[in-house]
């Protein structure tokens, strides 16, 4: 009897599955809302679309995870808000010198308008529902409500797209009434809501800076595609009336050759007339 040998195929070991960005933690446990990139350009965009039509540029300064000293008995707390706007202070500290940090016991002018952008490790925070201890610092809440009195504290999240503003009422802060979604700054003559577009090549729910109306202040990438298609537009307007005027110049042209001929043939008619009268004795030869 023939023994026959079965080959067995070669066990594979199983593919190692590695933890993606999804997987991991963007945040440091003991420093959480540490900046992600949607935290650098968010920022960034509120920062360019920011350009109150009442304020000189020059009297404004918006600050981006920066610290903001608040408390002069406590001169080493500090907040650090996403994005933070100040209106009625030189955009240069002492007219001169990039700010390091904002102080406003040195400033004397707190914000106008504070935006946090909400972080697994920050939202109870960010959203009033910690509660500070005894000989702490106290909360974002706390400071940016009852210390600084911010009349205005927005939150918005990514991972949700939703946008939750509050206004300062007396010493408390309101669920603000928006207008079709829009945050309404009298103060700056801004609204502040939600757009659908391509920022930084990447399109998704923005929260940026528009006009009381609701039109968008364009970034200047923006507004520097906007001028090029103008200018773009004036250029083919002004070549088309080249073209119309080399056109009428042309026509003029061939009206005038037109009557030159015309001139020409009259003459010629009449100088056939004047010698036939001449033939037959009606005028004399010297008849002009």
């Amino acid at each position: 009897m023939t023994n026959i040998s079965v080959q067995h195929e070669p066990q594979l070991p199983a593919k190692e599955t590695l933890p993606t960005m999804y997987d991991l933690p963007s945040e440091n446990p003991e420093e959480p809302g540490l900046p992600d990139e949607f935290h650098d350009f968010q920022p960034e965009l509120l920062r360019e679309t920011f350009q109150p039509r009442n304020w000189y540029p020059d009297k404004l300064f918006c600050g981006t995870d920066m610290n903001l000293y608040y408390d002069v008995k406590h001169p080493k707390w500090y907040k650090r808000p996403d994005w933070f706007a100040v209106v009625g202070v030189p955009r240069w500290y002492e007219q001169s010198d990039l700010r390091l940090s904002y102080v406003v016991w040195d400033e004397k002018i707190n914000p106008l308008v504070v935006v946090e952008l909400l972080s697994p490790g920050t939202e109870d925070e960010d959203l009033g529902e910690t509660i500070g201890e005894p000989g702490k610092p106290p909360t974002k809440w706390e400071v940016y409500e009852s210390i600084l009195k911010v009349p205005y504290y927005v939150t918005f999240s990514r991972y949700t797209n939703e946008m939750q503003a509050f206004h300062l009422v007396g010493d408390r802060y309101q669920r603000a009434e928006l207008s079709e979604g829009r945050l309404l700054l009298s103060e700056v003559e801004l609204s502040l809501g939600l757009w659908q577009g391509s920022y930084k090549e990447r399109d998704r729910l923005w929260l940026r800076w528009m006009t009381p109306e609701g039109d968008l202040i364009p970034t200047p990438e923006e507004k520097a595609k906007q001028e090029a298609a103008a200018a773009k537009e004036e250029a083919t307007v002004a070549k088309q009336q080249a073209t119309n005027a080399e056109q009428r110049a042309t026509n003029a042209e061939q009206e005038v050759a037109a009557v030159k001929e015309e001139l020409a043939a009259a003459k010629k008619q009449s100088d056939r007339l004047l010698a036939k009268l001449r033939e037959l004795g009606i005028i004399p030869d010297d008849f002009s």
